[in-house]
């Protein structure tokens, strides 16, 4: 009886054995879960970090410390309306403090372009309304179309919404085109605002575009809007008209 109950006591350690011997391939499953190496990380929707704004942007400084261009023309960016405005200052080299303002249910964007023909890769700096508070892009504008690539150098990002006035402010390294050693900081200069719905930007539509190169480092250019256009020819003909036919009536 004795020798039995050995028997079945080897038995019962030998089992437990075998299953002590399995573990290592259980633990093999797990690491093979925990490292998933397939996982598709989403760059593009990253943004900047955004500091609350507490204050509102001013024009104090224009041609003192600051370029400034706007729509209307020397709109307050601090009074309440429909004022769309940015103010640039050169910190250090190719290192600008920018400030941003405008009016829109989705976002605002600043564009650097290098040639007369916007929209081909220029640099864009984007101060979206999600959700009233703001969220910072850096983006491309080519042919019509942003693409987020949040690849620019970008920092000390704050922002504000209220009711559909966006502002923001933001110290940026603007890029160098030239081939030496040189600093070119002359661009030209583009306003636009855009819907913006779960991370993707519509089309800018355009409020300011400078009509020439700027020099981001000289506070006293003044910036003029291309997009302010003469009197249309049907306009003028119709005021030759009405003063063809006053004379007429004059003369009668």
């Amino acid at each position: 009886m004795f020798a039995v109950v050995m028997a079945m006591a080897h038995m019962a350690m030998g089992a437990e054995a075998q299953n002590t011997t399995m573990a290592p391939n259980s633990n093999a499953t797990m690491s093979n879960v925990t490292m998933a190496p397939n996982v598709t990380m989403t760059p593009n929707v990253t943004t900047a970090p955004v500091t609350a704004l507490t204050v509102n942007i001013s024009m104090a400084e224009c041609k003192k410390s600051q370029l400034c261009a706007a729509k209307p023309p020397d709109c307050d960016p601090a009074v309440a309306g429909s004022c769309f405005f940015v103010s640039i200052k050169k910190s250090l080299g190719q290192i600008f403090f920018f400030q941003l303002r405008g009016v829109s249910s989705g976002y605002i964007a600043v564009g650097l372009s290098k040639t007369s023909t916007q929209g081909q890769n220029d640099t864009t700096y984007v101060c979206a309304n999600s959700n009233r508070k703001v969220k910072f892009f850096t983006a491309l504008l080519d042919k019509g179309v942003l693409t987020i690539n949040n690849k620019l150098h970008v920092e000390s990002v704050n922002g504000s919404v209220n009711n559909q006035i966006i502002q923001c402010t933001f110290s940026a390294t603007v890029p160098n085109a030239t081939a030496t050693r040189s600093i070119d900081t002359s661009f030209y200069l583009s306003i636009s605002n855009g819907t913006f719905n779960s991370d993707t930007l519509g089309s800018p539509q355009a409020i300011l575009n400078s009509d020439k190169a700027v020099d981001l480092a000289d506070p006293n250019t003044t910036v003029l809007n291309s997009l302010n256009s003469a009197p249309s020819a049907f306009c003028l003909s119709q005021a030759l008209l009405i003063l063809i036919g006053v004379l007429g009536m004059m003369m009668l």
